[in-house]
C-alpha cells in the first residue's frame, strides 16, 4: 500500500470517529459507510482494524461504538490539561515564596517531562523548558513520581536505563534507586542534592489524583549557595504542603 493511501485511511478513521462521536447508540457498518461515503468492504476493513485496537467497540447488537482505549487517549490530555490549570497558580506561588526555580513534571517511560516551569529571574512561564525530558533516576521529579511503582515495576520501568554518573553523587544502579525510594514514600518528598549537576539542589513532592495515585510531581531548585542544606527541611516542607493543595484539587482526598 502507497504512503498515500496509508494517509487516506487514516483520513478515513478519523471521518469514521467522527460520525460515531455523535451516535450513542452506535452505527452497523452499513450506516457508517454510507454516511462518508466509503465502499462497505473498505469500511468494513478499517472499522474491524480500529475495534482490534479498542479505538471501537462493537456492541451485542453488531453496530460499533467509540471505544474505551480512545476515551482513555483522550482523558489524558484532559487530565494533563487540568493539571497544569489547577498547579499553575502553585508553580508561581512557590517560585515567589522560595526564590527558587519551580518546576511541575509527569513521568515517560524512565524520563520525566516539564509541563511547566516557572523561574526566579524572569518570573515568567519558561515556554522553552516546557516538554523538555530528564532523566527520572537523577531528579527529585523522577524520584516522586517512581515512588508510586513497586521495586519489580521500577526494575520494569528502568529496564533500559544506563544510569550514567553525571556526578559522584549521581545514583549508580536500579538497587540504589529503589533503596532512596523508600526514603521518598517515607518522608513524603525526593531531593536532588548535585545528583544531576554539581552546585545544584532539588527538592519535589508528589501530586495525587482522586484514587491516591502520583499522577506528577513540583519542585523548587536552585544553586546549593541558595538552597543551602539548612533550607532543605524548610523547603521540603513546604512543596509538600503546595503539592499536596495541588493533590486535592485534582480530587485527592486525605
Amino acid at each position: 500500500m502507497s504512503s498515500d493511501n496509508n494517509v487516506q485511511s487514516i483520513d478515513r478513521a478519523l471521518d469514521i470517529i467522527e460520525v460515531l462521536s455523535q451516535e450513542n447508540e452506535g452505527l452497523g457498518v452499513t450506516e457508517i459507510a454510507g454516511r462518508i461515503g466509503l465502499p462497505k468492504s473498505t469500511a468494513h476493513r478499517i472499522i474491524t482494524t480500529m475495534a482490534g485496537r479498542g479505538y471501537l467497540n462493537k456492541t451485542d447488537r453488531g453496530t460499533y461504538k467509540i471505544g474505551l482505549k480512545l476515551i482513555e487517549a483522550v482523558s489524558c490530555y484532559i487530565n494533563s490539561l487540568e493539571l497544569q490549570t489547577e498547579a499553575r497558580p502553585y508553580v508561581a506561588q512557590t517560585t515567589s515564596e522560595l526564590g527558587l526555580t519551580s518546576h511541575l513534571g509527569v513521568l515517560d517511560g524512565d524520563q520525566v517531562i516539564y509541563i511547566e516551569k516557572m523561574d526566579v529571574f524572569s518570573n515568567v512561564r519558561m515556554y522553552s523548558q516546557i516538554g523538555v525530558r530528564v532523566h527520572a533516576y537523577s531528579c527529585s521529579l523522577g524520584k516522586c513520581l517512581l515512588s508510586n511503582y513497586s521495586a519489580p515495576q521500577v526494575r520494569k520501568i528502568m529496564v533500559n536505563c544506563s544510569f550514567i554518573k553525571f556526578t559522584k553523587k549521581t545514583l549508580g544502579s536500579v538497587d540504589e534507586l529503589i533503596a532512596d525510594l523508600d526514603k521518598v514514600r517515607s518522608r513524603g518528598w525526593a531531593i536532588d542534592d548535585e545528583e544531576a549537576e554539581i552546585g545544584h539542589r532539588c527538592i519535589g513532592a508528589p501530586i495525587y489524583d482522586y484514587r491516591g495515585d502520583i499522577i506528577a510531581a513540583i519542585s523548587a531548585s536552585g544553586p546549593t549557595s541558595i538552597l543551602t542544606v539548612d533550607r532543605i527541611e524548610p523547603v521540603a516542607q513546604y512543596v509538600r504542603k503546595q503539592a499536596l493543595e495541588i493533590s486535592k484539587s485534582m480530587g485527592y482526598i486525605e
